[in-house]
C-alpha cells in the first residue's frame, strides 16, 4: 500500500500544516485528532476525547501534550500554540521534518541539531486510553524531554474559559486529575521519568477555524504537572492518556496489539480482490478499508440504546445517525469482509423501529432518538438486501421480515410527518413545516433551507426499491401471497414514477413533484438513486440521459454538486457564520458520499468500468489533504474545492469502497463484493 507522506515543503507552511488533520479512534466513539503542526484549531481537537456512554457522551479531557528538547545545550519546543491575540509561539512545525500515517497511526519526526526525535499517537481499541509515545531515532548525546499535559474536562461541544478548582493526586508514574465533583477522573501516566506536580492555568487559546465558522473561538487550560526523561539514540518513552480505572496495558503491546488489528483489516480487505491484483485502485481501496473501522463502533446499553454495533457518522461532531448508518453500512462492513458487524448493526437498529419509521439521531444526551427521516428506513432495506446477497444468513432475514412488513405497511396507511403513500399514483409523499425530513436537511431555526416537501425523487426510487426488495424478500421465506402484493405494488410506483418524474424539457428527473410550489425541475443529484439503486424503475435511455446531465452539471473529483451551476439559488462556498453555511449546505456544496452512487450509474450505463473507476480517483489525491487518509463531508461547488465540514465522513468512505467494490470487481473478473 502507498504510504500516506508529507515533507518540509508542506509541514514548513503554517498554512498547509494547521489545515491538515489527524485522527485516531477506539471503537467505542472516543477519539484523538489535531492538525499536523499540533496547534488545536477546533474546540474538538484533543489527545483524549473519551465516549463515557459509548459511543456519545464525549468529553474532552487531555486537549494536547507539548514537548520540549534539551539536546546539546539547545532548548527546541516541538509544540506550537496560537493565542487570542494572534500569537504563534512556539512554532515547533518548523522544526517538522515529515509526517506519515502507519496504517491510521499518525508519526511524526522532528529534527534537533542532529538529532531525529519521532512521535507516534493511537488508542487502545475498546478502551479510553491514549498514548503519545517519543522515540529517539538518531541522537549523538542523551535527549532530555519535557511534556507538559493540557487538559480540561468538558463535553466536547464546548469549550472551558477561566479557572476551577481542580483536584490533582500523584499516582505511581503520574498524576489523577478529578477536574470537579462528579467529573469522571482520569490518569496521566509516564513509562519513565519524573513526575512533578505543577498545577497552572495557561489562558486564551485561539481555535481558529470556529473563528471561521462564526462560534467562539477561545479556551483555558490546565496543567496538573511537568514530565522529564532522558533517552538515547535506540530508546523511548510513552505516556498513557487513560479514563480507564484499570491500569492501561504497557505501551510497546497496546502498540503491537494495534498493528496486527490493522494488518488483519487489510488482509480481510485483500481477501476480497482478486489474488495477485495491484493497481491504484486496489491501493486506494485499502487505505479505505481502514478509514472504514473509524466509523465502527459499540452501542453500549443504557438509558434510550440496545446495546451492539453502530456507526459514527462522522468526526469529529457526530453521533450515530439512522440515515448515515444505513447508507454507510455496505460500504464500511461488507467491501471489508466484515459481514458480522453488519448483522450486528441491523439488529441494533431494529431494536429502534417506532411506528414503521428509523430514528435519524441519537442525541448526545440521554435524551430519545428523533424519529425526524423519511429515507433513513427506507435505506435500511436497501442495508439489509446488501447483507443477504453477501451471506447465507436467512435466519437474520426471518428474524427482520416482520418489522420491515410492518414498516412498509406504516407507509402504505401513515406514519409521522405527513409520511404516506397517494393512493392516487402509489407514491410517496412526505414533510411538513418546519421539519427536514430527506438527506438535504438543513436548517435555521425554524427555516428548513430546502423544504422538499411533497414527492422527493430518492425518496420515490428508495420506495420502489424497498417494495421490489420486499417481494424478493418474501419469495425467498416462501411468502408467495406476499411476494405477488408487494412485486404489484412496486409495479405501480414504477409507472408513476415514469410518467410523473421525468422532466422533457431538462431531460432529467424532477427533484420534487407535488411540491408546495408544484414540481420542482431543479438541477439535483437525488435523481441519480433512480440509477444506482440495485432496482430501478427507468429505462436505459432516460438513465442515459441522467447520467450525462449529471457529469456535465454536477461531478467535480471530490464528489456532486447538491445543485446546478446555473441555477439562481446556487452557492459556490460553504463560508460564514451558522447561518450562512446552512443556508448553502445543499445549494451548490459538494457531498462526497455522492460519488460512489455516481460511479455507480455511470457504470451501469455505460458498462465501461475504467471510465467509471476514473470518478473515484480524486480522493485518492484528497487522502493527502483535510484530515490524512480520511474523506471529508464536502467541499465548495466552486474550484479548487476546498474541503469543508466534518473532516471524515462515513458515507464518504462507505460510498467510494463500495463503488470501488462493484465497479471494480466487474473489471477484475473477480469481485470485493461477491454476491
Amino acid at each position: 500500500m502507498t504510504e500516506l507522506a508529507l515533507g518540509r515543503e508542506v509541514l514548513g507552511d503554517f498554512e498547509a500544516v494547521t489545515r491538515r488533520e489527524w485522527l485516531v479512534t477506539n471503537g467505542l466513539g472516543s477519539f484523538a485528532c489535531g492538525t499536523l503542526a499540533g496547534v488545536n484549531t477546533r474546540r474538538y481537537h484533543g489527545l483524549l476525547v473519551a465516549s463515557l456512554r459509548p459511543p456519545l457522551d464525549r468529553t474532552m479531557m487531555v486537549a494536547k501534550l507539548d514537548a520540549v528538547v534539551l539536546y546539546r545545550g539547545q532548548r527546541a519546543e516541538l509544540a506550537t500554540n496560537e493565542y487570542a491575540d494572534n500569537t504563534i509561539a512556539p512554532r515547533g512545525y518548523l522544526l517538522l521534518e515529515s509526517f506519515r500515517l502507519d496504517g491510521t497511526l499518525p508519526v511524526w519526526t522532528w529534527v534537533v541539531g542532529d538529532a531525529v526525535i519521532e512521535q507516534r499517537i493511537w488508542m487502545t481499541h475498546a478502551a479510553n486510553t491514549t498514548f503519545v509515545q517519543f522515540a529517539v531515532l538518531r541522537a549523538s548525546a542523551a535527549v532530555q524531554l519535557e511534556l507538559v499535559p493540557l487538559c480540561t474536562c468538558r463535553d466536547y461541544h464546548w469549550q472551558h474559559r477561566g479557572c476551577r478548582e481542580t483536584l490533582v493526586s500523584a499516582v505511581p508514574q503520574g498524576v489523577q486529575v478529578d477536574a470537579y465533583f462528579g467529573a469522571q477522573p482520569y490518569r496521566i501516566l509516564a513509562d519513565r521519568g519524573t513526575c512533578l506536580v505543577a498545577p497552572d492555568w495557561y489562558w486564551n487559546f485561539r481555535h481558529r477555524a470556529e473563528s471561521e465558522r462564526g462560534l467562539d473561538d477561545l479556551e483555558d487550560l490546565y496543567r496538573p504537572a511537568i514530565f522529564t526523561m532522558s533517552m538515547a539514540a535506540g530508546e523511548s518513552a510513552a505516556v498513557a492518556l487513560t479514563a480507564q480505572a484499570d491500569a492501561p496495558p504497557p505501551a510497546a503491546t497496546s502498540l503491537q496489539r494495534e498493528r496486527a488489528r490493522q494488518s488483519q483489516l487489510r488482509a480481510q480487505f485483500r481477501s476480497q480482490v482478486h489474488p495477485g491484483t495491484a493497481s491504484p485502485a486496489v491501493e486506494l481501496g485499502e487505505q479505505l478499508a481502514l478509514a472504514a473501522d473509524q466509523f465502527i463502533v459499540e452501542r453500549h446499553g443504557g438509558s434510550a440504546t440496545v446495546p451492539g454495533k453502530t456507526i459514527i457518522a462522522g468526526y469529529p461532531w457526530f453521533g450515530d445517525w439512522g440515515r448515515d448508518t444505513m447508507i454507510a453500512l455496505p460500504g464500511l462492513t461488507l467491501c471489508t469482509a466484515r459481514a458480522e458487524v453488519a448483522a450486528s448493526i441491523l439488529r441494533t437498529f431494529a431494536g429502534f423501529v417506532s411506528e414503521g419509521m428509523l430514528p435519524n439521531r441519537f442525541p448526545d444526551s440521554a435524551a430519545l432518538p428523533e424519529y425526524n427521516t423519511v429515507d433513513a428506513t427506507l435505506w435500511y432495506f436497501v442495508a439489509i438486501d446488501e447483507y443477504l446477497r453477501r451471506s447465507a444468513d436467512r435466519a437474520l432475514l426471518a428474524e427482520l421480515y416482520p418489522v420491515l412488513l410492518s414498516i412498509v405497511r406504516w407507509h402504505q396507511h401513515g406514519t409521522r410527518h405527513g409520511i404516506r403513500v397517494d393512493p392516487a399514483d402509489g407514491l410517496l409523499q412526505a414533510g411538513e413545516d418546519g421539519v427536514q425530513l430527506t438527506w438535504m436537511d438543513a436548517k435555521v431555526g425554524d427555516w428548513v433551507v430546502t423544504a422538499r416537501i411533497g414527492k422527493p425523487v430518492e425518496i420515490n426510487a428508495l420506495w420502489f426499491n424497498a417494495l421490489a426488495m420486499l417481494r424478493d424478500f418474501a419469495h425467498r421465506l416462501g411468502e408467495f401471497d406476499a411476494a405477488r402484493e408487494y412485486g404489484s405494488a412496486a409495479e405501480s410506483v414504477a409507472r408513476s414514477f415514469n410518467q410523473r418524474f421525468w422532466y422533457e424539457r431538462g431531460g432529467y428527473l424532477h427533484d420534487v413533484v407535488d411540491g408546495r410550489g408544484g414540481d420542482d425541475a431543479s438541477l439535483r443529484p437525488n435523481q441519480l438513486f433512480a440509477i444506482s439503486l440495485r432496482h430501478s424503475p427507468l429505462d436505459h435511455a432516460r438513465a442515459r440521459a441522467v447520467v450525462d446531465c449529471c457529469t456535465r452539471e454536477l461531478w467535480t473529483p471530490v464528489g456532486l454538486r447538491s445543485l446546478a451551476r446555473a441555477d439562481a439559488h446556487y452557492e459556490g462556498r460553504l463560508v460564514g457564520g451558522p447561518r450562512e453555511r446552512d443556508a448553502a449546505y445543499h445549494q451548490g456544496t459538494v457531498w462526497s458520499w455522492l460519488l460512489g452512487p455516481f460511479a455507480i450509474a455511470h457504470y451501469r450505463v455505460y458498462r465501461n468500468a475504467p471510465a467509471a473507476l476514473a470518478f473515484l480517483q480524486g480522493i485518492g489525491a484528497h487522502l493527502r489533504d483535510a484530515c490524512i487518509g480520511q474523506v471529508s463531508e464536502v467541499f465548495d461547488g466552486d474550484a479548487p474545492f476546498t474541503p469543508r465540514g466534518c473532516f471524515a465522513q462515513a458515507w464518504g468512505v462507505a460510498e467510494v469502497l463500495r463503488a470501488f467494490g462493484e465497479i471494480y470487481g466487474s473489471e477484475a473478473g473477480a469481485t470485493t463484493t461477491p454476491r
